[in-house]
């Protein structure tokens, strides 16, 4: 790789300010929320405003259907280029329902450097810097074909991405991809993952009646679905320790190594951070390494909620007829969610042969590689960007677009994300900055810079 020095003259990101900032607003206040669809609208309404913004700095775009919401490729392309970087990110946001909202989650507000609004974090403030960066590439003749692929389905699950991949893959054919989709640890530590954790849901329904019955008449003889799900929910894990009880679960985790323990640590961690950053009162375990681990390369098994009987004011004195717990499992190289599925079914049926596990979504985990010349261009890129040594560590999340790009484009997938956990992904005052944008922009512009001399 051959090391670029960049003029700062043609280098002026404070200039892109307000143009970033009226853009932003724009998508902010354009409520692209997958989930709903009460929102179909503005999907349709994002996808023209991105369609357009290309237009408008010079670039080309096209709003490609799928089965669901669009996907909108933009371009910025040079005669002389001879390579394709394509940068992903998902223009769709969470709903923002919460009561805890200080301001109008579809307003975007500026406060000095913070911006405000749903979407400012989650993905569209690091999409858009990743977009003036590009346009600075290109207004200064940077011989690399830049592609854009923004998603409108990433928040539910992104069910149509792969079709979309399979259906142009010729078009999207590209040397490499870069994700801007992920959070740092620290402010004052750039991070850059090179794992993602896979994701396994369901739901586990039971049904012992038709009706509500009376407990001083039928208690003791009828059974309890509630109770029945919570003990076969404790057989399954160990809800202390998080460890997963069933046979053979751990078999095929990949055992992390000492440098990947040392990065981890290099990261910038701190628990009592952590667990302020995410409103925690308290933790299964406080080491530093033992936390990380736990986050980022180790699987897991989660309740999100349970469904069954009387929910009102005071005690009712029922037995519910049913009942039904929506969980879900992160997985971690090397594990199949297909063989996990099989495995948890037949512990459960072996259980309780009467409950029924309905299989909700899967998504497969992903690892890159800590070598090579586009993880140097990352740590580089980071560096010159914020002034820091990157760390290489793992997201605990999931994106599914990105195994779906891993099996299709066939090329390294690399991330460089601009969010911290104070932004608040998916929470209530969801907010972005000026800082981590101009920063952002910078490392952007560095890393197209190194792509292209590559």
């Amino acid at each position: 790789m051959i090391a670029i020095q960049l003029d700062p003259l043609q280098f002026d990101i404070t200039a892109l300010r307000a143009e970033y900032e009226r853009a932003l607003a724009e998508i902010v206040e354009i409520p692209t929320v997958s989930m709903d669809p009460a929102h179909r609208h503005d999907m349709r309404r994002g996808a023209e405003w991105a369609r357009q913004l290309f237009e408008a700095h010079g670039g080309e775009a096209t709003i490609h259907e799928t089965a669901g919401f669009p996907v909108v490729v933009g371009n910025f392309r040079h005669a002389e280029a001879k390579r394709t970087l394509t940068v992903y990110n998902h223009l769709d946001v969470q709903p923002a329902n919460e009561s805890e909202w200080t301001t109008d989650p579809f307003r975007f507000t500026c406060e000095g450097d913070t911006y405000r609004g749903r979407g400012t974090t989650d993905d569209k403030g690091p999409a858009l810097a990743a977009f003036f960066a590009a346009m600075l590439a290109r207004k200064q003749g940077l011989p690399l074909n830049i592609r854009f692929v923004w998603e409108f389905e990433e928040e539910i699950g992104s069910p149509n991405f792969e079709a979309f991949l399979q259906a142009h893959a010729d078009e999207l054919a590209t040397d490499s991809v870069l994700v801007s989709d992920t959070i740092w640890i620290s402010r004052d530590k750039p991070a850059a993952p090179l794992g993602l954790r896979g994701m396994l849901s369901f739901r586990l329904l039971l049904e012992t009646g038709t009706k509500d019955v009376h407990s001083g008449l039928t208690g003791g003889a009828a059974r309890n679905p509630i109770g029945e799900l919570c003990q076969l929910i404790s057989e399954i894990y160990d809800a202390r320790t998080g460890d997963v009880l069933i046979p053979g679960f751990y078999d095929h985790v990949r055992p992390l190594t000492t440098e990947a323990k040392e990065s981890f640590l290099a990261s910038g961690f701190e628990t009592r951070e952590f667990q302020r950053a995410h409103g925690l009162t308290c933790l299964r375990v406080t080491d530093p390494l033992e936390v990380t681990t736990r986050i980022w390369a180790l699987p897991t098994f989660e309740v999100h909620g349970m469904v069954g009987g009387y929910t009102g004011p005071g005690v009712k004195a029922i037995v519910p007829p049913r009942a039904e717990a929506k969980v879900s499992m992160r997985l971690v190289p090397d594990m199949k969610p297909a063989d996990v599925l099989a495995m948890v079914q037949a512990f459960v049926s072996a259980r309780n042969s009467d409950v029924v596990l309905e299989a909700d979504g899967a998504l497969e985990p992903y690892m890159g590689a800590l070598e090579g010349p586009y993880s140097e261009a990352v740590r580089m890129a980071l560096r010159f960007g914020f002034g820091a040594d990157a760390a290489f560590i793992r997201e605990g999340g999931s994106i599914g677009a990105v195994v779906s790009m891993q099996k299709h484009l066939n090329c390294p997938i690399m991330f460089i994300g601009l969010s911290l956990p104070e932004h608040g992904y998916h929470a209530p005052n969801e907010n972005f900055d000026w800082g981590m944008a101009a920063g952002g922009m910078k490392a952007f512009m560095h890393y197209f810079e190194n792509v292209a001399a590559l």
